[in-house]
């Protein structure tokens, strides 16, 4: 035990006398959360340019227009005389949709002659056009109502009954999870957790890979030759340490841009841990089987960097190729991000959890195993053979310089 206090000192001191594990471990996701805050912190796309074009220039088509106008999701554009060149215009103000109003409008509405509002929507980025297209939706559709329904007021019908009359029954549409759409919620806190998983892998990535490479391994776990695991808790307890003061300070980054905690703190403290142990035993086996940290921090960043898109948080695993699916089961994000989509956004049950924890401890205990068994073979063949595991030390040492 003694020597495992020991080397534990030794394990903080080279940590926090690391400035590249120092700026990376600590400010990278003070640096991140408070950036992604502020880019997500108006929650709505508000103000996204629409343009209007009004073949018509009459008074239904100028009321249609200002309708458009009062909608606070949209800043309309009006266009009274057609521009050469449609595509153009909306490249040049980045609008997201284009309202084409046909001429004859207000009169073939009189003459119930039914003509065709075309709406084209630019898709070229599908967030903003979601929210124009819903927008302009319901106004267009809110028109649409009051035009027939005073139309047949027109034709002596009474207001209650012109109304049953356009709408033979009601359909109430409730949203259900983050009901106000915003995409703060949605998406700030999910970014957290990548950025947590991100500088945690790249701890670990240098973790047993530098002590090879530097050939300081066999001089200072001699003693601990037949400890592996001890060896292993040794390399992630800092990170499991300082994993505690990250998710302190996004706490308090969730109190400063006014975003809820998650129901069931307890769950979720439960969950985040398991999360980061899992993450760190992930990073502490890529780092054995690799000896080479440049290697291996390369290794771990290709298995972080497309973790977010292929974890099913924004686009359903379900709808991904089996062997996608399988490459995102096996990073700790996947299980983590949908078991915190129930506790943030949706305010689920905490027992709807408990199958993505099942999940993310069964990563934890089969990565833990893994480097167990990876470490072991790897002190074996060092400590049997010490001092060519020395000269081979010395060769990537100076392969490094």
């Amino acid at each position: 035990m003694k020597e495992f206090f020991r080397l534990l000192r030794r394990e903080f001191k080279l940590f926090i006398g690391n400035s590249t594990l120092r700026t990376v471990f600590f400010l990278a996701p003070i640096f991140y959360a408070t950036l992604l805050g502020f880019v997500y912190k108006s929650g709505k796309v508000e103000n996204t340019p629409v343009l209007v074009i009004d073949r018509d220039n009459t008074p239904l088509s100028s009321q249609l227009t200002e309708m458009l106008e009062d909608n606070k999701s949209i800043k309309v554009i009006r266009y009274l005389q057609e521009p050469f060149s449609i595509k153009d215009e909306v490249i040049r103000h980045e609008a997201a949709a284009v309202v084409i109003i046909p001429s004859k409008f207000e009169a073939s509405i009189l003459q119930k002659k039914y003509p065709e509002l075309n709406v084209y929507v630019n898709t070229g980025n599908v967030l903003t056009a979601n929210f124009a297209s819903k927008a302009l939706q319901l106004t267009i559709g809110t028109f649409s109502a009051g035009v027939s329904i005073k139309a047949l007021q027109k034709a002596g019908m009474p207001a209650t009954r012109a109304a049953t009359q356009y709408e033979p029954f009601k359909a109430n549409y409730i949203t259900l999870f983050n009901t106000t759409g915003n995409y703060l919620i949605f998406m700030w806190p999910a970014m957290l957790a990548v950025v947590l998983q991100q500088v945690i892998l790249l701890a670990m990535a240098v973790s047993f890979a530098a002590e090879f490479q530097g050939g300081t391994f066999i001089k200072e776990y001699a003693k601990m030759r037949k400890w592996a695991f001890p060896t292993m808790l040794i390399k992630v307890f800092p990170i499991w340490i300082f994993s505690i003061l990250i998710v302190s300070v996004y706490y308090f980054m969730h109190m400063i841009f006014k975003v809820p905690m998650p129901e069931g703190i307890f769950n979720f403290i439960v969950l985040t841990s398991v999360f980061v142990g899992s993450a760190s035993f992930l990073g502490v086996l890529i780092s054995i089987l690799i000896p080479d940290a440049l290697k291996a921090t390369q290794i771990l960043m290709v298995i972080a960097s497309p973790a977010f898109i292929i974890s099913g948080f924004t686009w359903p695993l379900n709808a991904m190729p089996a062997f996608v699916q399988f490459i995102a089961n096996i990073i700790p994000l996947t299980p983590f991000l949908q078991a915190f989509k129930i506790l943030l956004i949706q305010k689920g049950s905490v027992e709807l959890t408990y199958p993505y924890l099942k999940h993310l401890s069964t990563l934890l205990i089969v990565y833990a195993i893994l480097g167990w068994i990876a470490l072991k073979i790897k002190m074996w063949l060092m400590f049997k053979n010490p001092e060519r595991a020395e000269i081979s030390d010395e060769n990537n040492s100076e392969d490094l310089n």
